[in-house]
């Protein structure tokens, strides 16, 4: 599975520059943080996830303001970006990766099915993606950890020290 050899890549990155990843996951349940500690010796820079399904765990554990919640919803780029600064913050990463969306079967948030942001955050710098994705649950869960891992790949390829 392209995920699987995209988590690898990515970690064995991170270990060459000496930097951690932390992860929060909406949609997706922990199956983002399952495929980083699928590859062995992932614990060298993966420090570990919060699983925050619930909107109150996203602004209790990750900091996303409640104000952000009420103006944007959790469904947006600003909730992903928050979700991800909120999880480096927190366990102290260099990078956080957040994802967050609607996996169906129904709409949420006035969002239709398959509506999901990615965003990823270092110190200096954040990205977000906008994701339009099809089929089942659990194909656009998959689809939408392989894009959180092809962001943060894209974005450690632009970083000084990555050979």
């Amino acid at each position: 599975m392209w995920s699987e050899v995209s988590a690898a890549r990515v970690l064995d990155a991170l270990v060459a520059r000496g930097e951690t990843v932390a992860t929060a996951e909406s949609l997706t349940g922990g199956l983002l943080s399952s495929l980083l500690t699928d590859v062995p010796g992932a614990s060298r820079s993966f420090v570990g996830g919060v699983v925050s399904y619930a909107t109150r765990v996203k602004v209790s554990v990750l900091d996303v303001p409640p104000d952000l919640v009420e103006r944007h919803g959790v469904v947006s780029e600003e909730c992903a970006v928050a979700m991800a600064r909120g999880v480096r913050g927190r366990l102290d990463a260099t990078w956080g990766v957040a994802t967050t969306g609607v996996a169906g079967p129904d709409m949420q948030d006035g969002q239709p099915v398959g509506t999901v942001w990615v965003a990823v955050a270092e110190p200096d710098h954040v990205a977000a993606r906008l994701l339009a994705l099809t089929g089942d649950r659990r194909a656009i869960r998959e689809a939408t950890c392989e894009a959180a891992l092809s962001l943060l790949q894209d974005l450690l390829r632009e970083e000084p020290g990555l050979g």
